[in-house]
């Protein structure tokens, strides 16, 4: 089951304990539908439990009978509803008529909870939100221009902020942000996905990070390395051509505590020594600089 089919399953499973918040809930899958006019009141679900509610609450709401189609694979269920005086009547219900500017009737509202129970009701119809394991993206994919605008008024209204664009002629209401998914998701009533979600936001992090300190860790590994090649073959080229004699006694000791010491960091060899690691550091550069001015 993908994430959007858990969060689906979630907003399916609520109880309201309002008619009023139930009635929005069927105003948002109406609205959000394939179409609402007076012509054609339709919708198309991959989900057959939406589309059976779909149907239980048209005939609860507006006693209006429909039957599901169901696609020959099965894959799909739509309710299309196309007798004008049945549109009509559903439409009547919310307080619509195909004359006006399809916009969200704020009035079928009648307690503070209709407007989530709507919200959910608007995802089951027509929305849809990615893995968080691989990407943060909720969006409503609504068919009307000014019904998408009316949409980002009410969420902006819930201190939200989507964003719009067009996609296939469809108009596009989607949040990339995983604190603003995560909030619509509370707002909707899916407040176990959001907690789900959170988690996995939270174990990305701690692997990020792992992964950085591992990657920093590594690099750091790799400079000692590269830094004690340079020593060592140093070391080695001045004993082979001059003998480590040729040194004074402090880079000669030093000479010798890295030439035994070879895997050794400059912490390290500052704590065997019991000198500073810049001091270290500094006799080192020496070593080397006197071993560059040697030619074989």
């Amino acid at each position: 089951m993908s994430f959007s089919q858990k969060v689906k399953k979630e907003l399916l499973e609520i109880e309201y304990e309002n008619n009023c918040c139930e009635r929005a809930l069927l105003y948002g899958l109406l609205i959000f539908g394939k179409s609402f006019s007076s012509y054609s009141v339709a919708m198309s679900t991959e989900n057959e439990k939406v589309a059976r509610l779909y149907k239980a609450l048209v005939k609860r709401y507006c006693n209006v009978a429909c039957d599901i189609i169901v696609s020959p694979k099965g894959k799909s269920f739509s309710v299309n509803i196309e007798d004008k005086s049945k549109c009509d009547k559903i439409l009547g219900t919310f307080g619509h008529n195909d004359n006006s500017s399809l916009k969200i009737n704020h009035s079928v509202f009648d307690c503070p909870q209709c407007t989530k129970a709507f919200l959910a009701g608007a995802f089951l119809s027509c929305g849809t939100v990615s893995d968080p394991k691989k990407d943060y993206h909720l969006e409503f994919t609504v068919a009307y221009l000014n019904l998408s605008k009316s949409l980002i008024t009410l969420l902006k209204e819930a201190e939200l902020a989507p964003k719009l664009s067009n996609r296939k002629g469809y108009n596009i209401v989607y949040f990339k942000d995983s604190e603003a998914i995560e909030d619509c998701l509370y707002l909707m009533g899916a407040s176990s996905s959001m907690f789900e979600m959170m988690n996995i936001e939270i174990l990305k992090d701690i692997r990020n990070k792992a992964n950085r300190t591992a990657n920093c860790e590594t690099a750091n590994i790799e400079r000692t390395v590269k830094a004690s090649y340079a020593h060592i073959e140093a070391v080695e080229k001045i004993e082979r051509t001059k003998g480590l004699d040729y040194l004074k006694n402090d880079l000669k000791e030093m000479a010798i505590l890295r030439r035994d010491n070879p895997e050794a960091s400059l912490a390290e060899l500052s704590k065997i020594s019991g000198m500073s690691r810049s001091g270290v550091n500094h006799r080192l550069k020496r070593i080397v600089e006197i071993a560059d001015t040697i030619i074989e």
